[in-house]
């Protein structure tokens, strides 16, 4: 049976500003495109937190109330909410099948969440999941390297993003933005 599957996240810190981007498009399977603004990035924890899921839709929302439950629990420590969250997502049996990840930041820390029990910082300060996570990683590591003081956060996660949309056909241009 297909599923829904929403792709492409990318998060950056940069020059003390940290941002992240979702596009919006939803496909059904390989074929169909199901929705295109779709808001895969969010603020959660009275806006000090940003969160981006790529892969299935509806395992994505359980991870994002999830996440935040531990977040609420752990009163806002992200590294702490992450790791817990992972440990609870790879030991429980339903929560295994799970077929999402999730980007999560603040303005200290920037973490990838994997059902594998995985929580990777990067070391620097670049990360991109979903089909088009390659393209909008490589993309945002040149514009992070050489724009200095040129480009903000913002506009590196926006180019990122639509550099990713001209070659990946899971990725759209309808692009949200969010920052700390």
């Amino acid at each position: 049976m297909s599923q829904f599957h929403a792709t492409t996240i990318f998060a950056v810190q940069h020059n003390g500003d940290c941002a992240m981007a979702g596009d919006g498009q939803v496909t059904f399977g390989n074929a169909v495109v199901m929705k295109h603004t779709a808001r895969k990035v969010r603020k959660l924890f009275n806006g000090k937190v940003i969160a981006g899921f790529a892969g299935s839709v509806a395992d994505a929302f359980t991870l994002f109330e999830m996440f935040e439950g531990k977040l609420e629990e752990y009163n806002g420590n992200l590294q702490r909410a992450a790791v817990e969250l992972a440990k609870q997502w790879r030991s429980d049996k339903v929560l295994r099948k799970l077929e999402a990840m999730l980007i999560v930041m603040n303005a200290e820390n920037l973490l990838l969440i994997s059902g594998t029990g995985e929580v990777i910082e990067p070391d620097d300060g670049v990360l991109a999941i979903g089909s088009g996570g390659n393209y909008a990683l490589a993309a945002g590591r040149s514009l992070k390297r050489y724009a200095g003081d040129h480009l903000s956060a913002k506009e590196i996660a926006r180019a990122s993003l639509e550099m990713a949309a001209e070659i990946c056909v899971y990725t759209n241009t309808n692009i949200i933005v969010e920052e700390l």
